[in-house]
């Protein structure tokens, strides 16, 4: 079973569920606010992903602008940076779904059907 990292107030979200439901792919959701990945698992994405650290922030939300995350990234060490992840589900991009081995960030329908489908 896959875990799904994600926010029920999301259309992106819900969009991924919708797709995983139609295909039969169970997954167990994890509301990522109240339960933020971990460091170790937002360092699987980046290895095993191929995701650069940029691309795990939920750029356009409203905590990564309050928290002026674009103008510290470039002088925060990827520890720091995975810390604030770790601890703020907000800031992270969603949906993060992965089964141990396998990642995704966000939704897009090719990259699902390649890794999900």
């Amino acid at each position: 079973m896959i875990d799904f990292y994600g926010y029920d107030g999301c259309d992106t979200c819900r969009k991924a569920k919708k797709w995983l439901d139609a295909r039969g792919v169970a997954y167990r959701s994890i509301a990522i606010v109240e339960r933020p990945p971990s460091k170790a698992l937002l360092k699987k994405l980046m290895k095993g992903g191929g995701y650069e650290l940029k691309q795990l922030f939920n750029t356009s939300g409203q905590v990564y602008r309050q928290m002026k995350i674009k103008d510290k990234l470039g002088a925060m060490s990827v520890e720091e940076a995975l810390g604030l992840l770790s601890e703020h589900g907000k800031l992270c991009k969603r949906p993060i779904v992965s089964d141990g081995t396998r990642h995704t960030v966000g939704f897009k329908v090719e990259v699902f059907e390649a890794v999900w489908g």
